[in-house]
């Protein structure tokens, strides 16, 4: 049953991580599991090998989280993969409605993680501050185009990768920002073995690199790191906003015109905004049952 629970978390996680601007981060806060994502991925380093030497194979899997790291990621990965090409139609035929679920969520989620800070300092007030500055304008900022040339590919992967386990950053939309969103996501729907294994073992640096670093932070740093996590998704709002004027649209891989550049504009009062403003809610009441799930699970 913890398996399943977990795999179910991940499922949560992938999705969220395949739409730009919102972040796998979040869900694995407000389900309770994130302080131990960080331990385990942090965990993977030069101890783990002495272990394997000294201990064997069941010690430096205990020692890793083995299973949980494999039953988390399997739960990502079929979200990714299966959701890719929803998301993807979700995105192009009914954006407003998309990110108006997602808008509700990430309030919803902020005000979660708010709540879990112990104290609040000049210290938290400023790194909240900070962080809806840092989101905010990230963003805001104008994509680029980019040439995905397999190194570009790798790189791309350990800073977006940085980015999706840091709740309010989503490293969809950085990719979207490098340019890259549309190759990566084209190669997961065509299965393009050598752009995904590319982005993967970037991925994977980046991951083990930044891991050890949050996961120090939150130990040491709680109350100021909340809060800059606090801000961050604060922040984020300002892409997920789901009214956009489109200013400029680039043409994708298939040949279509799709958005470029966009800004915020006021809700038109029409036939959706009933219907979106049910979806913030419906977004909001997931957070809340995910909360229930994750510390159900927790006692």
């Amino acid at each position: 049953m913890e398996h399943l629970k977990t795999f179910l978390k991940g499922l949560a996680m992938g999705s969220a991580d395949v739409v730009p601007g919102v972040s796998g981060g979040t869900i694995a806060f407000i389900t309770g599991i994130y302080a131990r994502l960080l331990d385990a991925i942090s965990s993977v380093n030069v101890e783990a090998v002495r272990v394997w030497r000294r201990d064997g194979f069941r010690a430096v899997w205990e020692h890793i989280d083995g299973t949980f790291l494999i039953t988390l990621g399997a739960g990502i990965l079929t979200a990714i993969i299966s959701l890719a090409k929803i998301i993807h139609y979700l995105l192009a035929e009914h954006p407003v409605l998309l990110w108006s679920f997602f808008f509700g969520l990430i309030i919803a989620s902020s005000i979660h993680i708010a709540r879990t800070i112990p104290q609040w300092r000049w210290q938290e007030c400023g790194l909240l501050l900070a962080g809806v500055v840092i989101a905010a304008g990230i963003s805001l900022a104008s994509p680029t185009e980019t040439t995905a040339t397999l190194p570009i590919l790798f790189l791309a992967g350990s800073i977006a990768i940085c980015a999706m386990i840091l709740p309010g950053i989503s490293g969809s939309f950085i990719l979207l920002l490098m340019g890259l969103y549309a190759p990566v996501i084209g190669a997961v729907k065509a299965f393009d073995l050598p752009i995904l294994l590319t982005v993967a073992a970037g991925a994977g640096l980046g991951l083990l690199l930044f891991s050890r670093l949050l996961s120090w932070l939150l130990r040491h740093y709680a109350s100021m790191m909340l809060s800059l996590l606090t801000g961050f998704m604060i922040g984020s709002l300002a892409k997920v906003w789901p009214w956009k004027e489109t200013i400029s649209t680039r043409i994708n891989s298939k040949g279509e015109e799709v958005p470029f550049v966009q800004q915020i504009s006021l809700p038109a009062v029409d036939d959706t905004l009933l219907l979106s403003v049910i979806l913030m809610f419906c977004g909001a009441i997931l957070v809340l049952a995910l909360e229930r799930f994750g510390r159900a699970d927790s006692e």
